[in-house]
């Protein structure tokens, strides 16, 4: 049995993996989701990595995964924690030194969003969330997501560099959505090697998967689990 700890992006809350949570557990796993911090602009990504490690404990056998903008505090929680694996689920992959406010431009994603709008009427990165993220989630469901968002990361935490000098030493899998109208699944495939010397997996869904195919993402984290 393995512990997941589950980390949530940007504006949202440990809500935001309930189903898939309910399909680890029925596997037989333990899972933790907690809400970072939010609503506070002093909080820093140490911050947020201080309190999920809070919420795990003495707890062991762990994978930690984070997606999106949780992609920025996974790391550090698993190198504090020595978790026996690390995985970004549309993660944005910092480098040493990095704050996410310049991860933007240094990555090119807005011309990637640019290119993929072109390509696809403007479906990619269209103001409209229902459209950008929530597409193929159930309107209802996608309601509710965005009925909880909140001001998370913080102003300090987006200008603040990325604090460790190198990746974890912990085996590290990625995640991209084939549908992702955030993060275009061609922009991923391009930066996954160059930041992270990997071929990254890809499951069929949008940048809120964890909404969408909660069963697939479950399988995915318990393949790999199983490694």
């Amino acid at each position: 049995m393995s512990t997941f700890v589950l980390i949530h992006g940007g504006g949202d809350v440990g809500w935001s993996w309930h189903l898939v949570e309910a399909e680890l557990r029925a596997r037989g796993h333990d899972v933790l989701a907690p809400d970072l911090p939010g609503n506070d602009e002093t909080h820093t990504l140490d911050d947020y990595a201080d309190a999920v490690v809070q919420t795990v404990g003495h707890r062991q056998n762990l994978i930690v995964v984070g997606h999106s903008f949780g992609a920025f505090t996974a790391p550090l929680v698993a190198q504090r924690l020595s978790a026996d694996m690390l995985v970004l689920l549309a993660g944005m992959i910092p480098t040493p030194g990095e704050s996410p406010d310049d991860w933007w431009t240094n990555t090119g994603c807005q011309t990637a969003v640019e290119e993929a709008a072109k390509l696809d009427g403007g479906l990619t990165g269209n103001p409209d969330p229902f459209i950008s993220f929530y597409h193929d989630v159930p309107r209802k469901l996608a309601e509710e997501a965005l009925s909880k968002e909140r001001a998370h990361p913080s102003s300090t935490a987006g200008a603040t560099p990325w604090p460790l000098d190198a990746w974890p030493n912990i085996p590290t899998r990625f995640v991209l959505c084939t549908e992702d109208r955030f993060f275009p699944p061609d922009f991923f495939r391009r930066l996954v090697p160059e930041r992270l010397g990997i071929v990254p997996d890809e499951i069929t869904g949008s940048h809120c998967v964890a909404l969408s195919h909660p069963k697939e993402v479950a399988d995915m984290l318990t393949g790999y689990a199983h490694q």
